[in-house]
């Protein structure tokens, strides 16, 4: 009798690991800076969507897939991650390790004194 094996992770279609990609992100536009990793120039990108496992932004010049990069993003810091594919100006980047995706949506909060109450206008 033959023995068939399946292996899970080949057994899912293309169409399945997309899906299952596309659930897991969070469509934003925010604009985050972006160097290559060892660098001190920064560039201004707008990310238009991110994940726990990486972002896809703008990028305004091209880029080698494969290039270590570093991302600063907002709420987050900075994210090592690598360029995992280029097209028409936009490039994906795969973070090294997970981040929470939702924390570059929390308000940012800046330390701007203490809040004066307005005095409260008589009625009479």
């Amino acid at each position: 009798m033959d023995h068939i094996s399946h292996d899970p992770l080949t057994d899912g279609s293309a169409e399945d690991a997309a899906a299952q990609r596309n659930d897991a992100r969070d469509s934003l536009l925010l604009v985050a800076r972006f160097r290559v990793e060892g660098s001190t120039e920064t560039t201004p990108v707008r990310v238009r969507n991110l994940s726990s496992g990486g972002l896809m932004a703008d990028v305004p010049k091209r880029i080698d897939i494969g290039t270590m990069v570093e991302v600063e993003v907002r709420g987050i810091g900075w994210v090592n991650g690598r360029i995992a594919w280029i097209a028409a100006g936009r490039a994906g980047v795969a973070f090294d390790h997970p981040i929470d995706p939702q924390a570059a949506r929390k308000p940012v909060v800046t330390n701007s004194g203490p809040v004066k109450d307005k005095p409260i206008k008589s009625l009479f």
